[in-house]
């Protein structure tokens, strides 16, 4: 995946959107600990000023004594809420009261109160809230907090005792604080919606950017595909900079390409006439000096018999017609390569048929003291046997020539897939290499008084049934085999 301009451009915006959701946790979590330190400071400054309020109490009540002998209720409220305006005067947004474990709410004040007109009973929703922080002080003897959170702000309570001579007295402030700590809250979401926006916008380019991509690669490539590779199409420009300098490249090349194919055609065409030519010369060559022997043996006999007389004209006309023999011979070899007969194929028993070409050249091979055997899988196969006898019997007589005295032939018979493979094998040296890379071709030959025609037209007959001949050597001695196709119709 992360070899592709795709799969890289994927990657990045996972890693944009990755990052801007760590980004964006961060922010809410900053936000969260400012909003709980904000929320810990407002705490603390509602239990100063319940502290304030007690030591205001005490304060008060070590000024007046009478308070042991106890006061009406009407001026002791007074006196308490002079005092709870005093404490509170400083802190905006708090307010306090207050409390006795038998009479309630005995004093209430909220100095920093910004409505119209001035509160004088603490919130009646709230007061089982109230009742319930201060026995709770009443009952621990100490400070006590508690806080209610609501959808959008959050109450907090405080109580704290207040010793003297008035017994179960306590002291109360309470204040409301935003859960969403306001300005704080809004830069927040400012900034959310700017970073969303940001993600947004990156993800809708970078998305962009993969599709039009992928689209112009899509067009290149059925471009090509739709053409041989030798004749690249012209691509359009696509207008994407960096991709339009691919295309460019990639035009040049057609061009260049197209130039170097029509030099290649031409260079082929001239070859292959040089090859032509070449071939004419070689046959012709060859069928001079096969002709020119003969011929020069003919003349010198007839020459030889004209001057001796009557006598000797007997012998020299036998030699004559033997010349003339080697030259019917020569030209039936040649018109058997040239005339491409098609194969009259009909089903032959192999191994008989075998056995008939090998007793043909037994003579030839006693005489040489090589012996000949035949190995393989018998069965029928189709061919014409004329043919195959033909080339059959140029590769035995090659290979009773090559062979050594006192060695063996081996002419085998074996199926391959989809083939029949008849094989001659000598125990001989083989041709010369220089000769290996034609060496089925006419009067090609590595012997001197070979006709290099033998290999030509096993090489005709294999093809003309739609197979190959082909040499193969190995460590001990040479191979030659004709592949023909199995089964044959």
């Amino acid at each position: 995946m992360l070899r592709s301009l795709r799969g890289r451009l994927i990657l990045l915006l996972v890693l944009l959107v990755g990052a801007a959701l760590a980004t964006g946790i961060l922010m809410v979590g900053l936000f969260h600990q400012s909003a709980a330190a904000q929320l810990g400071e407002a705490a603390a400054e509602n239990s100063h000023a319940c502290d304030a309020i007690a030591v205001a109490y005490r304060s008060y009540s070590a000024a007046h004594p009478e308070l042991q002998d106890g006061l009406d209720d009407a001026a002791l409220r007074r006196h308490l809420g002079d005092l709870l305006n005093g404490s509170l005067r400083t802190r905006p947004g708090i307010q306090g009261g207050v409390w006795s474990g038998e009479a309630g709410s005995f004093a209430y004040a909220y100095p920093t109160y910004a409505g119209a007109i001035q509160r004088t009973d603490p919130p009646a929703g709230e007061l089982p809230r109230i009742r319930s922080i201060n026995e709770a002080a009443l009952a621990s003897d100490r400070l006590s907090s508690m806080r209610y959170s609501g959808q959008s702000q959050t109450l907090l309570l405080t109580a704290c005792p207040l010793p003297g001579p008035i017994p179960h007295l306590t002291a109360w402030t309470m204040s409301w604080t935003l859960t969403f700590a306001g300005r704080s809250y809004y830069q927040l979401m400012a900034g959310l919606g700017v970073l969303l926006v940001t993600v947004l916008a990156a993800a809708a380019l970078l998305t962009h950017l993969t599709m039009t991509w992928s689209r112009h690669v899509s067009q290149i490539e059925s471009a090509l595909n739709a053409y041989d590779v030798a004749e690249l199409p012209v691509l359009p420009a696509t207008h994407e900079r960096e991709l339009d300098r691919i295309v460019l490249a990639l035009n040049e090349a057609g061009r260049r390409l197209s130039i170097a194919r029509q030099r290649a055609d031409t260079l082929a065409r001239q070859m292959a006439t040089a090859e032509r030519l070449a071939a004419i010369g070689r046959v012709a060559a060859g069928v001079a000096h096969e002709i020119r022997n003969p011929i020069a043996a003919m003349r010198l006999k007839a020459e030889s018999a004209v001057a001796a007389g009557p006598e000797r004209q007997p012998q020299a006309l036998q030699v004559i017609l033997g010349q003339i023999e080697r030259l019917d011979a020569l030209v039936r070899r040649l018109l058997s390569i040239t005339e491409h007969d098609e194969p009259r194929r009909e089903q032959v028993a192999i191994g008989p048929f075998l056995d008939a070409c090998l007793a043909r050249h037994a003579d030839r091979a006693a005489t040489k003291q090589v012996t000949m055997t035949r190995t393989g899988e018998a069965g029928e196969a189709r061919f014409d046997p004329d043919q195959l006898e033909r080339a059959l019997d140029n590769l035995i007589l090659n290979a009773i020539e090559a062979a050594p005295p006192g060695s063996r032939i081996e002419v085998a018979v074996r199926r391959e897939p989809g083939a029949t493979v008849f094989a001659v094998h000598d125990e001989g040296a083989g041709p010369p290499a220089a000769i290996l890379e034609h060496l089925f071709e006419p009067f090609v030959t590595g012997r001197p008084d070979g006709t290099g025609l033998g290999l030509s037209i096993v090489r005709e007959v294999a093809e003309a049934h739609g197979g190959t001949a082909r040499f193969v050597r190995l460590a001990k001695g040479t191979t030659f085999e004709m592949v023909l196709p199995w089964p044959t119709s």
